[in-house]
């Protein structure tokens, strides 16, 4: 069985408003953590703040998508948070309303970046975009986003 890249208790669709692109990442981090996806929190951030030096992960229209491999991580994963107030992941037209942090493990090969291209896919189409931030429930949001596994 193929394990699904998001659940329910991976999704918060309410961050708190003020959050920084790392306070932001270890809250959605914290997450994948109590879900047993990832073993150690702080080695993850570390890479998921490597990743970020090299190059921001924002993107036009609302979306930041920080990401990385780590050996702390077990299952490949999404976590996904919404933010009314939005957060700075460094895309030039502002901040980011929707955050996917995509979790892979170390020597997982292109298992991210089959995510990522998936995503990348669905985050052109106004729908997927409008699903996410319409979704009234974690549930919801988490069939959306597994739909890239598809």
């Amino acid at each position: 069985m193929t394990t699904t890249i998001t659940t329910p208790d991976l999704v918060v669709l309410d961050l708190p408003a003020g959050l920084d692109r790392a306070a932001a990442t270890a809250l959605l981090a914290e997450r994948l953590v109590s879900a047993g996806r990832v073993t150690d929190r702080d080695q993850f951030l570390a890479a998921v703040a490597a990743r970020e030096e090299q190059m921001p992960t924002g993107l036009e229209g609302g979306i930041g998508i920080p990401h990385a491999r780590s050996a702390a991580v077990t299952t490949a994963s999404v976590a996904f948070g919404r933010s009314a107030s939005g957060v700075d992941f460094g895309a030039e037209d502002g901040p980011a309303d929707l955050i996917f942090l995509i979790a892979a493990p170390d020597g997982a090969g292109d298992e991210h970046m089959t995510i990522l291209a998936g995503l990348a896919r669905r985050l052109v189409r106004a729908e997927f975009k409008d699903g996410l931030r319409q979704a009234a429930d974690p549930a919801a949001v988490a069939a959306l986003i597994n739909e890239v596994q598809g």
